[in-house]
C-alpha cells in the first residue's frame, strides 16, 4: 500500500532579533527594500523638493547673485561637506545647473560657473529671438494682452528707480517672461526659462549703461510694437541689447 502523504513539517514563526543581537543579512536588506524612501511627502499628501533639487537650487542663487564669479570651479566633495549631503547627490545637483547652462563641464577642468563669450552671447540672444516672436505669434493670432505684462512693467519701473541692479534684472526678465508665458505653451516657456537663467548670469556681471529709466522706456515701447509686429520687434530689440550687453562688458 502507499504511504501517506505527510505534510512539511511547520516552522516556527520567525521571531525579531533580541535586543543588542545582529540582525541576519537577509533581514537587514528585506528592511531596507520595504522602508519608505528617504523623500517623504511633505505634509497635506505633496511631495518634497528632492534633495539634489535643494542644493541645486542653493547653488543657482549664488551664481545668480554673483556670489560665485563666471569660471569659479565648482566641486563635488565641497558641495557635499557644504551641504552634509552624498557625491551622487552633489554631483545630480551639478548635472541639472549643466542643463541649464549655468555650468560647464569639461574634461580634465572639472565644472565651473559659465563664461559667456560675444560670440556664446550672440547664439543665446538669436535662440531667444526664435522662442519669443514664436511665443508672441501664438499672442497676436489669439488676439489677447499679456496679463502680467503690465504688472511686471510697473515693478520694472520701482526697481530701476531704487537703483538696485539685481531687483532690475529680475523685474527684467519678469517682463519677457510675461509675453511668453501668454502663448500658454508650457514647451516654450520651459526653454525659454532655460536661456532666461543664462541672461541673467551675464547681466549679473555686465552692468550696460542705460540712463535711470531708460530701460523701463524702452521696454514699454517694446511691449507695444512686439505685440502689433513680433517678427520685426523681437529682432530689433534683441539685437540692441546685444550690442548694449557687449559694450558694458568692455566697460566694465
Amino acid at each position: 500500500m502507499p504511504r501517506p502523504r505527510r505534510d512539511p513539517p511547520m516552522l516556527p514563526p520567525v521571531q525579531p532579533p533580541a535586543s543588542g543581537t545582529a540582525e541576519p543579512a537577509a533581514a537587514r536588506a528585506a528592511h531596507k527594500a520595504a522602508a519608505p524612501p528617504a523623500e517623504t511627502p511633505a505634509r497635506g499628501g505633496t511631495p518634497g523638493p528632492r534633495t539634489a533639487d535643494v542644493v541645486a537650487e542653493a547653488v543657482r542663487g549664488a551664481i545668480l547673485s554673483g556670489e560665485l564669479a563666471p569660471g569659479t570651479p565648482l566641486r563635488e566633495e565641497e558641495l557635499s561637506a557644504t551641504h552634509s549631503v552624498s557625491r551622487h547627490t552633489a554631483r545630480t545637483a551639478l548635472a541639472t545647473l549643466t542643463a541649464e547652462r549655468l555650468v560647464t563641464a569639461e574634461p580634465y577642468r572639472g565644472v565651473r560657473v559659465s563664461v559667456l563669450d560675444d560670440a556664446a552671447l550672440i547664439a543665446l540672444q538669436e535662440l531667444r529671438c526664435a522662442l519669443e516672436t514664436e511665443a508672441l505669434r501664438i499672442v497676436r493670432g489669439r488676439g489677447i494682452h499679456p496679463p502680467d505684462v503690465d504688472a511686471a512693467l510697473d515693478a520694472l519701473a520701482a526697481a530701476e528707480a531704487s537703483g538696485d541692479w539685481p531687483a532690475t534684472l529680475d523685474a527684467h526678465a519678469r517682463v519677457h517672461r510675461a509675453l511668453v508665458d501668454a502663448a500658454d505653451s508650457p514647451r516654450i516657456a520651459e526653454e525659454y526659462r532655460r536661456l532666461d537663467s543664462e541672461m541673467h548670469l551675464l547681466l549679473t556681471h555686465v552692468r550696460p549703461a542705460y540712463a535711470p529709466g531708460a530701460l523701463t522706456t524702452e521696454h514699454r515701447a517694446y511691449v507695444e510694437a512686439a505685440l502689433a509686429d513680433p517678427e520685426h520687434a523681437v529682432r530689433e530689440h534683441l539685437e540692441h541689447s546685444t550690442r548694449m550687453i557687449v559694450e558694458g562688458r568692455r566697460t566694465n
